[in-house]
């Protein structure tokens, strides 16, 4: 994917502050303004005994810096702020989209951002902590950092997307991944596609941990981590008082798991043993832990 070119300082800091939730960055405002005025505020001595007139003009630098930064810092940390609220409700408007499309065109009229972003709350539905790293560089082109608690301590994952939609992606790219997977001791890995792969691609990945979605695969990844949100307890509260009445017995034949949406294998049933939806099941991919892939038992 194409990436931006160099960029300013200034630039930097607003896209590291609006890589974290959007709060945080009003928090880093609020704590830079304050300890950048109390530096500024400080009293320079007028005068100097000798050998202490270094010490006097550094500290006069940085009460002029710290008078100038009070401002500037801040500033850059709100617009920082500004942009991760921005890009969470583009996220959230993208993930409907696609939800409430029939079919996969809707992923492809979307620039690369678009898609880096879709990818990354596709797999936030699916419960991982996503970290946007930009492509590009000397990380191997990994877009997506995920990590998700376990019993061993964080798993990380690497994913690396591919808004092509001309042509398939090839077993290259799929080698790039899985090297440097290695390099990072990662636990597992996804190349994440609007297209399709080609059959090296697919050979290549197969029994290993690098798991291909192309994209009718994100499609359902996405379709299902929303419908998962919309029959969440909250939503189903907010329903007519028919929502109060106990559901009808589920038909078997309408419980049997589909394959995994992430990596198309086999999913078996499933029993959560921590956090807020303790005890209740759902379908998991056989290819646990390596994929995370889940589907909610309707």
């Amino acid at each position: 994917m194409a990436r931006r070119g160099k960029t300013s300082p200034a630039e930097d800091i607003m896209d590291l502050v609006a890589m974290l939730p959007w709060w945080v960055g009003v928090v880093l405002a609020l704590v830079s303004y304050l300890l950048l005025h109390s530096l500024a505020s400080q009293q320079v001595v007028a005068t100097a005994q000798p050998g202490q007139v270094g010490a006097m003009v550094t500290q006069t630098l940085w009460k002029t810096l710290a008078g100038v930064g009070q401002y500037i810092l801040p500033i850059l940390c709100l617009a920082g702020a500004g942009m991760s609220a921005w890009r969470r409700r583009a996220r959230q408007n993208l993930v409907t989209d696609v939800a409430q499309s029939k079919a996969t065109d809707a992923l492809d009229g979307m620039s690369w951002r678009e898609f880096e972003m879709l990818v990354g709350e596709g797999f936030r539905l699916q419960g991982y902590q996503v970290v946007e790293t930009g492509g590009g560089g000397a990380d191997g082109g990994v877009d997506l950092v995920l990590t998700k608690p376990g019993k061993n301590g964080g798993e990380k994952f690497l994913v690396q997307c591919k808004q092509w939609r001309a042509f398939k992606v090839g077993v290259d790219v799929v080698r790039e991944l899985y090297g440097v997977m290695a390099a990072r001791g990662a636990t597992g890995g996804f190349v994440v596609t609007s297209g399709r792969f080609t059959d090296e691609a697919i050979s290549f990945a197969s029994g290993r941990n690098v798991n291909l979605v192309d994209g009718p695969k994100l499609h359902g990844l996405i379709r299902q981590g929303k419908a998962g949100i919309d029959r969440s307890p909250a939503r189903s509260a907010s329903n007519s008082p028919a929502a109060d009445a106990p559901a009808a017995p589920p038909n078997p034949a309408q419980v049997q798991a589909a394959n995994c949406p992430v990596c198309s294998k086999p999913m078996v049933r499933r029993t959560a043993k921590r956090g807020a939806n303790a005890g209740s099941e759902f379908w998991g991919c056989t290819g646990y832990p390596a994929c995370r892939g889940t589907r909610p038992i309707a």
